[in-house]
């Protein structure tokens, strides 16, 4: 599996390679919907340990690539 890296449009800063703490799997790009509508980005574990938010940087959410 290909670990996701997340990059900054602004200034280039980059993130590879965050894991779970609670089961050390890579976690993988995905997003979610809002309760009003909006489609977030978030790295979640792939085994169902959890999520979290994006990266952000420079104010502003960081892209994801694989």
């Amino acid at each position: 599996m290909d670990m996701i890296q997340y990059s900054c449009a602004s200034c280039g800063m980059g993130v590879v390679g965050m894991k779970c703490a609670k089961c050390e799997c890579d976690l993988v790009h995905d997003t979610i919907t809002t309760a009003d509508g909006r489609n977030v980005a978030v790295a979640r574990c792939p085994t169902g340990c959890g999520k979290i938010k994006s990266p952000m940087c420079c104010g502003d959410d960081m892209a994801c690539a694989i």
